[in-house]
């Protein structure tokens, strides 16, 4: 099979002029012409994409919605209160006795500061959802158009088959009735 366009083959295959495309639809017929792989990671595309901002954000929710940051958390939380409330308070050197109001206010920095770098991670999370999303379309859309040029291979030799089945019966025919 001769090697076509991708003209040729966004009409043969897709059924659709080259104008009517959408960029993905372009770019694996053209890298069906120039034979290149579609298979790349998308979280590793993204994560090339990503700024220092992001790639901080991942990692404070990372460590922030871990085990080990609520068990620390937990410890460090118990460990203040018993200190200023037991300890401390019988050298009269509590430095947050109870209700703990700067304990309470550290809790609210953290909170406020916490919830928007994990909310960019998240949004970050989403765009790598979609990134991976429209690259398995691509991959999908590339392993159909390959299965449906196996089918023409396929459909032509078997084409080639019946027209030589053919020419054979064809010659033995002639020769039984000369023969």
């Amino acid at each position: 099979m001769a090697k076509r366009t991708v003209e040729q083959l966004s009409e043969q295959l897709l059924d659709k002029p080259l104008a009517a495309l959408s960029p993905e639809e372009k770019g694996v017929l053209e890298a069906i012409v120039t034979r290149q792989i579609v298979a790349d990671d998308a979280a590793d595309l993204a994560d090339e994409q990503a700024s220092f901002g992001e790639r901080l954000s991942d990692r404070v929710a990372a460590v922030g919605g871990s085990w080990a940051f609520i068990i620390t958390f937990v410890l460090v939380l118990f460990g203040w209160m018993l200190l200023n409330s037991e300890i401390l308070t019988k050298f009269n050197a509590a430095f947050d006795p109870y209700p703990f109001i700067f304990l309470n206010l550290m809790l609210s920095t953290l909170a406020a500061i916490q919830a928007p770098i994990i909310m960019m991670s998240q949004n970050r999370a989403s765009n790598k959802d979609r990134i991976a999303a429209s690259h398995d379309y691509e991959v999908n859309l590339r392993a159909e158009i390959d299965i449906i040029r196996l089918h023409e291979k396929i459909d032509q030799l078997m084409l080639d088959k019946v027209s030589k089945l053919e020419a054979d019966l064809d010659e033995i025919k002639t020769a039984l009735r000369s023969g």
